[in-house]
């Protein structure tokens, strides 16, 4: 099943309680709260807030999108890992996103990669002692800029309970964008859903038909439950987010239709 939802971080100007009432009135059923927003790291009582209301609007907690990149002292490392657990655990996320450095895989001496490789193994050991898994965001100016790069990622992480997002890479066009989803599976966790073309212009979610459905089609193909999120909506207007969310599901309902 795929599940349709909302990055808080879409309207991160917006309090906690509005965010919500935009979600459920466009008919969606998760939230991914922001860390860098709404849940800051270590903000227990807005952790357990958000969930509260989260919860008493009949929505799910997706995850915690939180901004952790293991970059510092190891000291630093392990005192911001663990406030985002921390977080991650009043709000009752499933799974925590984080990033894999800020810096591009070729840029990336082979020490460096396996510090940050290290770093996520012992973030994803603490996170699995309280039923958290990881999530890498699929991002440039990252280890998983590039497909060859995330998988190999992964299996130098090693860790069951550590997965990646997908999203289309900026500017990539919809055929090889597809097949980064094909070569990532089954390891994906979470999609970051939105219509960015050609660069960074932030377009209808319906203008970027085609990606959508057939990106659905494959993920509903491989048949594992994941939450499709719409992280972006044009002009970041909050009126548009019901039509969003009725193109997500259309897409998924068309994908889903394609794959049986």
């Amino acid at each position: 099943m795929i599940r349709p939802g909302l990055c808080s971080v879409t309207f991160r100007d917006l309090d906690v309680e509005t965010v919500i009432g935009h979600a459920q009135t466009a008919g969606l059923e998760c939230i991914e709260w922001a860390g860098d927003a709404h849940v800051p790291p270590g903000d227990a009582a807005a952790a357990q807030r958000a969930r509260e209301l989260t919860e008493q609007a009949a929505l799910a907690v997706a995850s915690y999108g939180s901004y952790l990149r293991f970059e510092g002292s190891e000291d630093e490392i392990r005192a911001e890992g663990d406030a985002v657990i921390a977080a991650a655990r009043e709000l009752g996320a499933p799974r925590i996103r984080v990033w894999a450095g800020r810096t591009g895989s070729a840029d990336v001496p082979a020490e460096g990669r396996a510090l940050i490789a290290r770093h996520i193994q012992e973030f994803a050991d603490r996170a699995a002692e309280h039923g958290i898994d990881v999530g890498l965001e699929f991002h440039g100016r990252t280890l998983t800029d590039e497909i060859g790069s995330t998988l190999r990622l992964l299996g130098e992480i090693d860790r069951a309970t550590v997965l990646s997002y997908w999203q289309p890479h900026q500017g990539m066009a919809t055929p090889e964008a597809l097949e980064t989803l094909r070569e990532v599976l089954p390891r994906t966790s979470t999609i970051h859903v939105f219509s960015w073309w050609p660069t960074n212009e932030r377009l209808p979610l319906s203008q970027r038909a085609e990606l959508w459905r057939d990106a659905f089609a494959i993920l509903a193909a491989e048949g594992s439950d994941r939450d499709a999120l719409l992280e972006f909506v044009p002009a970041d207007d909050p009126s548009l987010l019901r039509r969003e969310a009725d193109s997500l599901r259309h897409l998924i309902e068309a994908g889903e239709a394609a794959a049986r």
